[in-house]
């Protein structure tokens, strides 16, 4: 399992907003510039850095792989930062499922990349509703457990990418 793979990579994406798409009919998400009714998430990247996005649900990990753990659907990278996101356009109960799918996602990483993640200073996992894009507060236990695998989670449809000055 390759989550740095580049068969499931795209990007650079280098414009200040862009969004991420999960069109919710069994294809991979993925980085759109042009159609914002269509974004999930929007990446805020004032910087303009070269911001690469992997596809991990049907690319990463096909739909038969660990059919029992939950994936995320995608990853944005930078050179300093890495920010996993989950999609979805669901009106009630999608929270704990989202940040069920996160945590699992986290999980992953640290079994198949614990050497790469090292090299990341700010590592966050954004749980993402079109239908809900305001921030939500996160339950102090959750925020713990993301935590002890040095990870932040937020509950909003808005990623800010770290500037470099940081």
């Amino acid at each position: 399992m390759n989550f740095f793979d580049s068969q499931c990579q795209s990007g650079p994406h280098t414009e200040a907003q862009f969004g991420v798409c999960d069109d919710q009919n069994h294809t991979r998400a993925y980085v759109d510039t042009a159609t914002q009714k269509k974004w999930v998430a929007t990446v805020h990247n004032p910087s303009q850095h070269d911001v690469f996005f992997t596809a991990i649900d049907k690319c990463v990990m096909q739909d038969a792989d660990e059919p029992n753990r939950g994936r995320c659907d995608g990853m944005l990278t930078t050179d300093r930062a890495l920010y996993l996101v989950e999609l979805k356009d669901q009106r009630a109960h999608w929270r704990e499922h989202a940040v069920s799918q996160l945590f699992s996602t986290v999980e992953f990483l640290h079994q198949h990349h614990s050497a790469e993640l090292q090299r990341f200073q700010y590592k966050k996992a954004f749980a993402c509703n079109k239908r809900h894009p305001a921030f939500v507060v996160v339950q102090h236990a959750e925020k713990r457990r993301f935590q002890r695998l040095g990870f932040r989670v937020d509950i909003q449809a808005t990623v800010v990418v770290v500037p470099a000055t940081l």
